[in-house]
């Protein structure tokens, strides 16, 4: 877990969220299309606790698959797809294989690997409302 220190106590990541407008679509996506595993599904009457983690650490940083249903969030949402804004970004091993695997699994990219010095980035639709950007660095 990502861990920064605040004058003697240690605060840890270990949730974040994107913002997702059908829960169990995000899943199946999440899980089948980009690999993460489903670590928590609680049920909270419409909506779930509903988290998936890195296979690679099950017990790290979690992401929360959050309902996008306060009114606020579409057009914020809205407003950074347009603007070509991820909502998240995720480190991958090799972009330019990444996006050959996912782009064979019929992923839509809204930006082809682009490096930038050390960094090559890439940025793709996850199908429930957001840009994605996965990172090598």
């Amino acid at each position: 877990m990502a861990r920064a220190r605040t004058g003697g106590e240690a605060v840890k990541i270990y949730v974040t969220s994107v913002l997702v407008d059908d829960q169990r679509k995000a899943l199946q996506f999440y899980t089948d299309v980009l690999g993460f595993q489903a670590k928590r599904d609680v049920p909270l009457g419409e909506h779930s606790w509903l988290t998936v983690v890195s296979p690679h650490a099950p017990d790290g940083v979690e992401l929360l698959l959050e309902p996008d249903a306060h009114p606020a969030v579409k057009p914020y949402k809205e407003a950074l797809v347009a603007d070509g804004i991820p909502a998240a970004s995720f480190q991958v091993d090799d972009v330019r294989a990444e996006f050959e695997r996912l782009s064979s699994r019929g992923v839509r990219f809204t930006q082809e690997p682009v490096e930038m010095g050390e960094v090559t980035t890439a940025v793709f639709d996850d199908t429930c409302g957001n840009l994605i950007q996965i990172v090598q660095m």
